[in-house]
């Protein structure tokens, strides 16, 4: 653990997936953290022994109070709150607008030097998908509030416990004929979660710099069908995988969002069709001196911890 500076930061999300890493490895670069969640007793049981320089406090991202409260005499933010299934109130907008914009206008407010907010590639206020023009949107709310805000967009992300390479594995595992999104030939470039928590702690660390956007990708660009075959061959597996148009999987997602908790959206089928692969042009991994971890060597780790 480095030694601790006197400057403290605010994760927003800081018990989630990528939040709670970025929690840690803030830590390690020397920052105190205020990790800030609807549910501040799971960070408890998230961030190992006692840390004097590690709280974990309650913070709502619908109240400019409660936001303005996980501020105060805060360096730094990190906006890693995320959302990836409209539930009622909880809808893309006012997660990744309104509450975006909330956080941006109470740094600014409370003094803070530096706000890092979490997008994802391909964020685009014009784009046809949802969930990814509200992405675009609040990136340019954020903008708007917080002129010199740096953006972080990852990629799909993998590691332990995920929500992807997890499913994708288990699936693979329990299906001998595994259905295809399409043809399989989406792009995607898989990040471990690990390297962009470091991508954030080195961010916030460098000296002031001017409003720019990261996009943090891992070393190798895939097809879904590529993908899978990889992950499959990583687990000794021979799955056959089948083809299934995206129109059989939107008539699927509509019939599977008559439910409380559906196991697949529209909003997931639409991603499905559009590529995410890191811009050359823009700043990523290898700008912060980070050589990103494969798929195929983070899958070996997690099937060994699992035997």
């Amino acid at each position: 653990m480095a030694a601790t500076n006197d400057q403290t930061v605010t994760v927003f999300g800081g018990t989630g997936f990528l939040g709670r890493r970025i929690v840690r490895h803030l830590r390690s670069h020397g920052f105190s953290v205020r990790a800030a969640s609807r549910h501040p007793d799971r960070g408890h049981g998230l961030f190992g022994p006692d840390d004097p320089h590690l709280q974990s406090v309650g913070a709502n991202i619908y109240d400019e109070r409660s936001v303005a409260d996980a501020l105060a005499g805060a360096y730094g933010v990190v906006n890693a709150v995320s959302l990836y299934v409209e539930h009622g109130q909880e809808t893309f907008h006012s997660v990744h607008v309104d509450a975006a914009r909330r956080i941006a206008a109470q740094a600014l407010r409370a003094g803070v030097d530096r706000l890092i907010h979490i997008s994802g590639i391909g964020a685009d206020a014009a784009s046809r998908s949802r969930y990814i023009r509200k992405r675009g949107e609040g990136e340019l709310a954020v903008r708007d509030a917080f002129g010199n805000a740096l953006f972080v967009r990852p990629s799909v992300m993998f590691g332990p416990d995920d929500a992807f390479l997890t499913t994708i594995l288990r699936l693979l595992r329990q299906l001998p004929i595994y259905p295809m999104f399409g043809r399989g030939l989406t792009k995607l470039q898989p990040a471990y979660v690990e390297d962009v928590a470091e991508a954030v702690g080195r961010t916030m660390q460098r000296a002031v710099t001017p409003s720019m956007i990261f996009e943090f990708g891992g070393p190798r660009v895939y097809s879904y069908e590529e993908f899978l075959r990889a992950v499959a061959h990583q687990a000794g597996l021979a799955p056959r995988l089948i083809p299934i148009p995206f129109a059989v999987w939107n008539a699927l997602a509509w019939a599977s969002e008559m439910f409380p908790t559906p196991l697949l959206t529209r909003n997931q089928v639409e991603l499905m069709q559009i590529d995410t692969v890191s811009s050359p042009e823009t700043p990523g991994f290898v700008e912060l001196g980070i050589s990103p971890h494969s798929v195929e060597a983070i899958l070996q780790k997690m099937l060994s911890n699992c035997e």
